[in-house]
């Protein structure tokens, strides 16, 4: 699950009027006297759009109107608003940190101090490049191969992945282990694919790609007509590497993208790459093989290395320098910078303001440092417990259900139930927090703090290899508004910046809390039986623990929603992937579903009364529409339909629920009509 949760505006065989009656906004923070008193507003509705013809747009088509997008987001959702909130509350703790007079390689020290360098501009504009000035002359005087090598190398330990990506990986055969994993890489447009695709935009994009590396490289001090040579090496070398890179799809597959290979067998792959030379000057331990993610891609890289002309490789390690500095650069790059990324890929009008970059900046640089602070402030034991106790519940619900499955054998279903008992939660925050004492933060110097952010998490990561697992470790700040499944560990995890409204409020009404944060700890707990969770076993492990013909009919119901989410047209032309977005499919069906067993179990006995008119039922439903309430720019729907593995929200929401008899007994929705599928996926 991730914060790119958008609604499509155009092309989505819409059923319903767009026209809306009631337009005032129902998310608000728990607390604020405008809160509703059940956790969902009736203004969020459309009641001119029927339920059961769509009934994402009769649930939101209120809110999205009276939310149109603001000029500094490609997209404004329930996500957007509750990270702009969290953005605030974190703002006002590093404006605190900045003023006060804290011990020097403090936490407070060093968070102050860094948001305070990112927001002085005028330090910033006086540095330019100056400490990028030793990177860019050993760039401009690489004479020989070697050098290449030493400068991919040297960028890498900077944390930055030209032509490949180098780390640590936990194990996928053998979980209790950190090794060394090699990973196609080197790319700056979001995938592969946008290096081929034909259409006219695609073009265009690839023409403004350019452009944008070329006038990255003027502002650098090279001449015009140089710029554009350059800019052409570089899309030429990109492409290459594009070319042998796999599709977003293929690396979905964890079998296919794990192939632990001894050194001689690099070697063999790439005789002209020295592995060992390429460790040592990263600083990574000696290490007897590494997981190679994708050979093939490998294979062409080395390639490449003897036979690309040293000044495109030149170009194109500086072009990754100039690319992977850029936040922290001039206002003149941080601009350009954000003209391609920003406008050309994502439709967004104008660039956030400095605060909420700086904010942003420092939860990527010092996560854990800060979130300490927003979990002690803004994140009480109780809300703790009760998601806790939420998690426990929907286990049981799953744990309920797998044995009625009729398409499982008992094999399969012990295995199943091996696996969901096995599941670790953590939630809000980390019980041992990250040691941030070897990273140096100074008072100026915004550039420098931000190279030895990438440097320290980059050793950070690299000390890894070798060790065995830390499993207090987490992959999100606490104030992330988010949440994730990981395969290798089994664990779901919960920070504290997603549990608030709307998805969880501890005085609106059960039905919409389940329907909101219950049917995410679903989806989160369903990921460990999507298409790749399923492949991992209850420790973790890569392994096979289905009968044959269970994965076979696992398969075979998954295709259903492979199918179900192709159908979807996004625009002319440009539908949704089914493949590519099968995990998150499964994962927000399952999640739906088995909230709902397990709201449905606790009211057992002590049925609710109906609130303005709405059911139990039909406000859990609700509850699950109004997680996924956003509006999002047309340049931002195709890249995310393009790279990313979570549909569109309006899919997200009507998908689930129209294969859910459950939900069409609820609204008294008949065969025929659009919220009804006629052959309904069901895997839990």
């Amino acid at each position: 699950m991730t914060n790119n949760h958008q609604f499509s505006k155009l092309g989505l065989t819409a059923l319903c009027s767009m026209a809306v009656v009631l337009v005032v906004s129902g998310f608000v923070r728990a607390g604020e006297n405008s809160a509703p008193s059940w956790g969902f507003s009736p203004a969020n509705l459309d009641t001119t759009c029927e339920a059961c013809k769509d009934f994402y747009q009769y649930a939101m088509g209120g809110w999205m109107k009276a939310n149109p997008i603001p000029s500094d987001h490609s997209d404004w959702s329930s996500f957007s608003r509750l990270e702009e909130s969290n953005l605030s509350s974190l703002r006002t703790i590093l404006e605190t940190a900045a003023k006060a007079n804290a011990p020097t390689g403090s936490n407070q020290q060093k968070i102050g101090d860094f948001y305070a360098s990112c927001m002085d501009t005028n330090a910033i504009e006086a540095t330019g490049l100056k400490p990028l000035a030793s990177e860019l002359e050993f760039i401009e005087n690489i004479q020989d191969r070697k050098a290449v090598d030493a400068g991919i190398a040297r960028l890498q330990r900077e944390g930055i992945n030209a032509a490949l990506a180098f780390g640590s990986i936990t194990d996928f055969k053998d979980s209790s282990q950190k090794i060394a994993l090699a990973y196609q890489a080197g790319l700056g447009m979001p995938d592969r694919d946008y290096y081929f695709r034909d259409d006219e935009g695609s073009k265009q994009l690839r023409a403004d790609y350019v452009a944008h590396v070329a006038k990255m490289f003027q502002l650098a001090g090279e001449a015009p007509d140089k710029a554009v040579a350059d800019a052409n090496r570089v899309m030429e070398l990109e492409t290459a590497l594009a070319k042998a890179s796999r599709t977003d799809v293929e690396l979905r597959d964890p079998d296919r993208n794990y192939n632990k290979m001894t050194l001689a067998e690099l070697h063999t792959l790439t005789p002209n790459w020295s592995w060992e030379g390429f460790m040592q000057a990263i600083g990574a331990p000696a290490v007897p093989s590494i997981d190679v993610g994708q050979p093939e891609f490998f294979k062409e890289m080395n390639r490449l290395l003897v036979e690309t002309p040293l000044k495109d490789w030149k170009v194109y390690l500086k072009w990754n320098l100039l690319h992977n500095n850029a936040p922290a650069l001039p206002e003149s790059f941080v601009l350009e910078d954000f003209n391609f990324y920003g406008k050309k890929l994502s439709g967004t009008e104008e660039i956030q303001p400095r605060w909420k970059r700086c904010v942003r900046a420092t939860d990527t640089n010092l996560g854990e440092a800060l979130g300490a602070v927003y979990v002690d402030k803004y994140f009480p034991p109780a809300a703790k417990a009760r998601a806790k106790e939420m998690v426990n519940q929907l286990i049981a619900a799953l744990r309920s259900d797998i044995p009625t499955l009729s398409w499982m054998q008992p094999e399969t279903k012990t295995q199943a139930l091996a696996k969901l008992a096995a599941i670790n939660t953590k939630i809000g925050n980390p019980d041992k927090w990250r040691d941030y004492s070897k990273y140096t933060v100074e008072r100026s110097g915004y550039l420098g703090n931000f190279q030895r952010g990438q440097e320290f998490e980059e050793a950070r990561d690299l000390a890894k290899i070798g060790k065995p697992v830390d499993r207090t470790e987490w992959s999100m700040t606490p104030p992330s508004v988010n949440a994730y499944y990981s395969p290798t560990f089994n664990e779901i995890v919960f920070p504290a910046g997603i549990l608030q409204p709307p998805f969880y409020d501890p005085n609106a009404d059960d039905a919409v809390n389940y329907g909101g944060i219950g049917a995410v700890i679903g989806h989160e707990i369903s990921h460990g039986f999507d298409d790749e969770g399923s492949k991992f076993d209850d420790a973790g492990n890569l392994r096979e623990w289905w009968t044959p013909e269970d994965r076979k009919k696992f398969i075979e119901h998954s295709d259903c929603v492979v199918k179900q989410f192709d159908g979807y047209e996004v625009e002319p032309g440009l539908h949704e992937n089914g493949k590519l977005v099968l995990g998150e499919s499964i994962g927000d069906l399952g999640g739906v579903v088995i909230a709902y067993t397990a709201y449905e179990k606790s009211i057992e006995g002590k049925r609710p009364k109906d609130i303005a008119g709405f059911t139990p039922e039909q406000r859990f439903f609700l509850g699950w529409a109004q997680v996924w309430g956003a509006n999002q720019r047309l340049e931002d729907e195709r890249r995310q339909t393009n790279t990313d593995p979570h549909p569109l929200p309006h899919f997200r929401v009507n998908g689930p629920l129209s294969n859910m008899p459950e939900f069409a007994k609820a609204f008294g929705c008949k065969k025929g009509q659009s919220m009804v599928r006629n052959e309904p996926c069901k895997i839990w």
